[in-house]
């Protein structure tokens, strides 16, 4: 995979391909085999040890041993990889991760079919106990990468993340993730720290219908009303911005509207 340079979208109308071309699917949105029997065994390793301990009463000393699996694709302590696939989940609000884990499980975010297999048979106490543990890991940010855009397409991402398009009702970015872009807590993201392509692959699969939430779903409704121009500007400047000295999740925000993904994991 190209490195600090992002992959086109794959256009709205072909259903088919919701994803960037340069990530590992190929035309009929089916993995490739290498990266297929990687992942596999990363999953299967990951499952084996979440299935042996979901069987045992939860044990938080042994957490960071079961989770060590997901490493493989989320690098050490949940950092992220460098091929600009696999997000950044160390420091992210736990109730977010929860909820992800939960939309797997459930088949609302279909694009990582070994996801959904990982997770299909665990319990919500495991998937608390895995979401508090990525989130409690707090690990320096890496630098920002190069991205290869105009002045000008960088100026229309800044300007949609920090004001968004009030004539079309879309919101800023920063409205609903926080003024430092870092999440809130305990269930909206941040948005720094994560790789272009990744970014412009989830707008991909809200487009298409591939990534939901529960409803309403905010984001889902957010990414049809962007056009592709619009979503690689603001992945651009997204991905180019520094994370800031206290990269930790704001405490609460007044959201600009409903969305269904911000409500408080059951339990919590």
């Amino acid at each position: 995979m190209r490195r600090g340079k992002a992959l086109p979208l794959a256009p709205a109308a072909n259903a088919t391909a919701p994803y960037n071309e340069g990530f590992e699917y190929n035309k009929n949105n089916t993995m490739r085999r290498p990266f297929f029997f990687l992942s596999a065994l990363c999953c299967a390793l990951l499952f084996s040890t979440a299935r042996a301990a979901d069987e045992q009463p939860v044990d938080a000393t042994g957490i960071a041993k079961r989770v060590a699996p997901c490493m493989a694709c989320h690098g050490k302590e949940g950092r992220a990889a460098p091929d600009g696939y696999y997000p950044r989940i160390a420091g992210k609000p736990a109730g977010y991760l929860y909820n992800q884990l939960v939309n797997f499980r459930e088949g609302r975010r279909k694009q990582y079919p070994l996801m959904t297999y990982m997770v299909q048979h665990l319990s919500d106490a495991y998937l608390h106990e895995m979401a508090e543990f990525f989130a409690a890991q707090h690990v320096p940010y890496p630098p920002p990468l190069r991205i290869d855009v105009s002045a000008a397409t960088l100026e229309r991402g800044r300007a949609l993340a920090m004001n968004g398009d009030p004539a079309r009702k879309v919101p800023a970015c920063i409205a609903c993730h926080g003024e430092k872009l870092t999440g809130v807590n305990p269930n909206i993201p941040g948005l720094l720290g994560i790789p272009r392509d990744y970014i412009n692959a989830q707008f991909g699969a809200w487009r298409e219908g591939m990534r939901r939430a529960v409803a309403p779903d905010c984001m889902g409704d957010i990414a049809r009303s962007l056009s592709l121009e619009e979503i690689s500007a603001a992945s651009a400047w997204l991905a180019s911005q520094p994370a800031p000295a206290d990269p930790a999740p704001a405490a609460s925000i007044k959201l600009p509207l409903a969305c269904g993904s911000a409500v408080p994991p059951e339990g919590k």
